[in-house]
């Protein structure tokens, strides 16, 4: 690959990552809350960019992180992922337990904590997935952990989007359309090669 595409794509990844973080970390939601809230919150707006850059990484569409490596830094990503969504519950937990525990026992009125937490119930398995994986037949592996991410990434999108947060509208929505795109197609990648 040319070192101008290769910086376009990282550059491409960087503005899709930046963008959203940095609307968020400028938000006049943050001014009256408190250090715990704003930390939960961030917490989900990282989950959602690393949702983004892990298909990514597992499909080996990143310039100088072609597959074995690429692969070894989406587990490690993966590690950051789920202890993202841990601080974002346990922060928002801490500021209002009577709401997380409607949303865990899904019955908030709110129907973003039923696609909040479904997600976060399909990450948790996904990565049990993943650790169990050499327990696994590599068809079963690769079925059941981009089903369960395609739920994780799904679920997460709708979540954001239908919180009105830090996040801005617009690069919120594009950041969830990426992240939905960039799944999709490395979900049907290996099935479109092997055709």
């Amino acid at each position: 690959m040319r070192p101008a595409h290769a910086l376009l794509i990282w550059a491409g990844l960087a503005l899709a990552v930046v963008v959203p973080l940095t609307f968020a970390a400028t938000s006049e939601y943050l001014a009256w809350r408190d250090p715990v809230y704003i930390a939960a919150g961030f917490s989900g707006v990282i989950a959602l960019c690393v949702a983004l850059v892990q298909p990514l990484l597992a499909a080996g569409w990143l310039p100088g992180l072609r597959r074995l490596r690429g692969r070894r830094v989406h587990r490690f990503i993966g590690v950051v992922l789920v202890a993202a969504v841990v601080v974002h519950v346990a922060g928002l937990w801490i500021t209002s337990p009577p709401d997380i525990e409607d949303a865990l026992l899904l019955r908030s009125p709110t129907p973003f904590s039923v696609w909040g937490v479904v997600g976060m119930w399909a990450l948790f398995a996904a990565a049990l997935l993943a650790v169990l994986r050499r327990r696994l037949s590599p068809r079963v592996w690769r079925v059941g952990h981009t089903s369960l991410v395609s739920i994780v990434v799904l679920g997460g999108a709708i979540h954001a989007m239908l919180i009105e947060g830090t996040m801005e509208p617009i690069s919120k929505a594009v950041l969830c359309g990426l992240a939905i795109v960039a799944t999709a197609a490395a979900t049907a990648s290996p099935w479109l090669r092997a055709r």
